[in-house]
């Protein structure tokens, strides 16, 4: 047997012994919760929870934290701890979750779009269109790394903005990790910076973010249908008219303070002959290309379409997984197991975990006290500051929040609140502004640690897998305070537009007009003048 042939035995051999690890090491942390589940059967209601259960399930997620700040263990495995922990400690109480009722409290919709995204772009990867990309990408930037950083966060928030950013930045970060390689770059500080941009565009649309798709959902004119809120129900168009203005104006201070944050690892100039570049990193496979490159065009239509048709079975999961299945049946139909080992698991594992943690601290009480205190706050409030206290009192705390607790649980869990304080005759708040401060605070807010967003953890796993890791501090660094400096400008322009009452509508408009021009009129001096001219190296490395 030939030394190649053995050579590509052991890979097979070792990739099965991967997913193989991955599935073993998946039962063995959920074991313990799968054990502590009663064998009850129907709808689980928690039981009334001790004075002790809210500090507890502070204690546990601070711990968690503690475990993946400090990288005590890895984020997967500190995830999946916190959700025995919370399992347990329900059981401790009472009659605790039974097993059916912990698999609910993990988001199909986020488990089933990564997965069948990263099986898509896995093979997508095969025909070198990455590798072609980034080298396009290259070519218009001239050599400069700012330039370079510009184009790709650029690319990252319009396409987060109309496909959805945790896609976005499956397909975006595959070529920035080859952008990397072949200009003998850090990605690490690229990456940060297009998961910053991908969670500020993908903030503008209902499709954008997850919290907005949930938010989008539960707050439509047929989910309100019947209720006193009929007639305020909020749509797709409202979304790009309402929160689309903020996220124009928070696009140019962001790249500023990211060109400060990031000075050392976005600067400067790398030059390469761009048709040498061209030679060796074109398409690999033009006929593979063709193929997955159809399918998923028609993915990203189904994307786009899904929603304005309103059915059970057309979500973003099952488009993806959809078009991962017909993409593996096309390209093939045979061999699946080195497609499927392109999965990322140990962010899957990541993401079971934190759902099933974050659940069970909400029945703990955790949320609810959070939503009442801003429920109290608001009704402490007089009857002239009611709008402006729920506005800044809900961007700002699920900006925080959604920082450390992941945005897509948090945010379902506040829209009741939303939804319970338009209701209120006592309150008289429109229903608008209130949504429109939740969406901007839970995504604008998912830039501040690195669980913040789906996103975040995404762009962590693919640059783990490719031997950059991303730790808590490091994300901390640039994500914090980009998260704070585009609150605060959400937070100027939701009190122009919906805390202030004007005499004369034009002057609000003028104002946020003047501030979205002088956005844009800043993105042309923040790009930066092309690089100078400089000898050309034209080794390729």
């Amino acid at each position: 047997m030939s030394e190649g042939r053995t050579m590509n035995i052991f890979s097979v051999a070792r990739s099965r012994i991967n997913s193989a690890t991955y599935a073993i090491m998946l039962l063995i942390i959920f074991l313990p919760s799968v054990m502590a589940a009663s064998s009850s059967s129907g709808i689980w209601e928690p039981p009334e929870m001790p004075s002790w259960a809210v500090p507890a399930s502070f204690a546990i997620l601070i711990a968690v934290y503690t475990l993946i700040i400090f990288e005590v263990v890895h984020r997967a495995l500190a995830a999946a701890l916190g959700g025995i922990a919370a399992v347990v400690t329900l059981h401790f109480v009472g009659d605790g979750p039974d097993l059916g009722t912990i698999v609910t409290w993990i988001d199909e919709e986020t488990i089933g779009l990564l997965i069948g995204m990263m099986v898509i772009v896995d093979i997508l990867g095969k025909t070198g269109v990455f590798e072609w990309a980034a080298v396009q990408a290259y070519a218009l930037s001239g050599g400069s790394i700012w330039r370079l950083s510009v184009i790709l966060c650029t690319i990252t928030a319009v396409f987060s903005a109309f496909l959805d950013n945790v896609t976005t930045i499956l397909l975006i970060v595959p070529v920035t990790i080859q952008i990397a390689k072949v200009l003998d770059l850090e990605p690490v500080p690229l990456i940060i910076a297009e998961v910053m941009f991908s969670n500020i565009g993908g903030a503008a649309t209902q499709i954008g973010d997850p919290p907005n798709i949930i938010i989008g959902a539960q707050l439509s004119t047929q989910a309100l249908s019947g209720t006193g809120l009929a007639d305020q129900g909020i749509t797709f168009l409202d979304f790009i008219i309402h929160v689309g203005p903020a996220v124009v104006i928070a696009m140019a201070p962001s790249f500023w303070l990211l060109s400060k944050l990031e000075s050392d690892g976005l600067s400067g100039e790398k030059h390469r002959n761009v048709d040498l570049l061209r030679l060796r990193y074109g398409i690999k496979d033009v006929k593979l290309l063709k193929k997955s490159g159809a399918i998923l065009s028609l993915v990203i239509i189904a994307f786009f379409a899904h929603s304005a048709f309103h059915h059970p079975l057309l979500t973003v999961a099952t488009i993806a997984l959809g078009g991962a299945v017909l993409m593996l049946l096309v390209t093939s139909p045979h061999h699946v197991e080195e497609q499927l080992d392109g999965v990322e698991w140990t962010t899957i594992i990541f993401f079971a975990g934190l759902f099933i943690m974050i659940h069970g601290l909400e029945n703990m009480g955790m949320i609810d006290t959070i939503a009442d205190g801003i429920s109290d706050t608001i009704k402490g409030a007089s009857e002239e500051n009611r709008l402006m206290i729920s506005v800044l009192l809900l961007l700002w705390v699920s900006a925080i929040a959604s920082a450390f607790i992941d945005n897509i649980p948090y945010t379902a869990t506040m829209v009741p609140v939303v939804i319970k304080l338009a209701e209120d005759p006592e309150l008289g708040l429109q229903l608008g502004p209130l949504a429109w401060a939740l969406a901007l605070g839970a995504c604008l807010g998912g830039n501040g640690t690195i669980i913040g967003a789906s996103a975040n953890v995404v762009a962590a796993g693919l640059a783990e897998e490719s031997g950059h890791d991303i730790s808590f501090n490091r994300f901390f660094k640039t994500g914090y305070p980009i998260m704070l400096l585009s609150v605060a400008l959400a937070t100027v322009y939701c009190v122009v537009r919906y805390a202030i009452q004007w005499d004369n509508g034009l002057i609000p408009a003028t104002i946020i007009g003047a501030m979205m021009l002088a956005s844009l009129s800043l993105t042309p001096m923040i790009y930066g003048p092309p690089p100078r001219e400089s000898m050309i190296d034209y080794e390729l490395e």
